[in-house]
């Protein structure tokens, strides 16, 4: 077996794709996230004790901002979809009168088209930027800003080869000719309002496009496009359901190859994968936070189509800097080291690796207790909206109430591809 990191992993137990598949699992996330929460809460790690007394004020404080939202608890999905109605704007009925005239699959693909793109351009914007809607004059910054500014993109045809005659779409010929100005000029990028990770996002778009050419059987032999996707999905429905794994792991196969710099296992990347020495066997620990993300995104677009998601809470919670920092400001973790709050991090170092794992599994803790305080099963009350009621908007809040511009409580040193 060949493995590539920056770090040598110990031998694995398992060879090839035989690994590949684990790391790929919902499973194997919590598996090996729960070897390192196991040492924090034992008092053996070395980065951050974890005090699970304080789950039940979590509990409470999340409760709260769930019914501040969504007083009824008729919570939505946590995605994508969200944050294209950022300001109150009616931009997803906007979408839906463009694409009128097509058929529900043919809007089913626009729609991956527009998510997918949205998701993988989803990383953490840094505190300096804004996008200003040229619609609306309304501006919007972090995960909004980019939802937004990508819905125009999409919409102004930014992301065809087609932009003509069929604006509305993402393909690959015009992925891999898409500049780094042209990205900039569609988030308004000026010295004066600089955006992080601008290079990486472009590469990431410029492989998106290499990957729809590479796996014409997710992505069509004609005109490859990152919503033939759906088309995938529904072969590998049954009965009109489909199972959310599913979903992820063809989320993971076919986008596996865009993360650059990433651990390889037999000449397959890993994606969001990273090396800790406290981890049994290879040391490997896996996310794929922006892979989940965009699963729970992909999900509305299918119910569209009639299908039933099944198996949503095998996925897990998303490790990623606002659920993080929940658990941080709410005192579920504690540093061991003021370092850890001083200086920004690298996202493969132990100290980053270390918090996401402790996320993971604290979300599922906090999960657990929301429902037993609100005597809802996980089937009424699952993590997908747990996160959105929920964990990610009460990260936010608690965030902006600790520190100016609402920035996290660890800062991260971001490429533009995983937070």
């Amino acid at each position: 077996m060949e493995m590539r990191t920056a770090k040598t992993p110990r031998t694995p137990r398992t060879e090839g794709k035989e690994l590949v598949a684990y790391l790929r699992s919902p499973h194997a996330i919590r598996e090996r996230c729960g070897q390192l929460f196991a040492l924090a809460v034992e008092g053996k790690s070395h980065h951050f004790s974890c005090d699970l007394t304080r789950l039940t004020k979590v509990g409470d404080y999340v409760i709260e901002v769930m019914q501040e939202e969504y007083p009824d608890l008729q919570i939505p999905f946590h995605s994508r979809w969200r944050h294209f109605e950022a300001g109150g704007v009616p931009r997803l009925s906007q979408l839906d009168e463009q694409l009128a005239g097509l058929t529900p699959l043919e809007k089913a693909v626009a729609k991956f088209d527009l998510a997918i793109i949205s998701v993988l351009l989803d990383a953490g914007a840094g505190s300096r930027w804004y996008y200003r809607e040229r619609e609306t004059q309304l501006s919007f910054r972090r995960s909004e800003g980019l939802a937004v500014a990508s819905f125009q993109m999409f919409c102004d045809g930014t992301f065809s080869s087609d932009k003509q005659t069929a604006p509305l779409q993402v393909d690959a010929e015009r992925l891999q000719a898409l500049t780094e100005q042209e990205l900039a000029d569609g988030f308004g990028v000026n010295a004066e309002n600089p955006l992080v990770g601008i290079a990486g996002r472009l590469q990431l778009l410029q492989k998106l496009g290499q990957a729809l050419l590479s796996s014409p059987h997710l992505f069509g032999e004609q005109n490859p496009r990152p919503g033939n996707l759906v088309k995938y999905l529904i072969e590998k429905s049954g009965n009109n359901r489909l199972a959310a794994t599913t979903v992820l792991g063809a989320v993971l196969e076919g986008l596996g190859n865009i993360w650059s710099g990433r651990i390889e296992v037999a000449g397959i990347n890993l994606g969001d994968v990273w090396f800790h020495p406290s981890v049994a066997d290879d040391g490997l620990v896996p996310f794929h936070k922006l892979s989940q993300w965009l699963t729970y995104s992909l999900l509305e677009p299918v119910e569209e189509l009639g299908l039933e998601i099944t198996d949503l809470d095998a996925l897990t919670g998303l490790a990623e800097y606002r659920n993080g920092g929940l658990c941080l400001d709410l005192e579920l973790l504690r540093p061991k080291h003021p370092e850890i709050l001083l200086k920004p991090h690298p996202v493969g170092s132990e100290v980053i690796v270390e918090w996401r794992a402790l996320t993971v599994m604290l979300l599922d803790r906090i999960a657990a207790t929301v429902r037993e305080k609100l005597g809802m099963s996980a089937e009424e009350l699952p993590l997908v909206k747990i996160l959105q009621g929920g964990t990610w908007t009460a990260g936010r809040k608690i965030a902006a109430q600790h520190r100016k511009g609402g920035i996290p409580p660890i800062q991260i040193e971001s490429d533009g591809t995983v937070f």
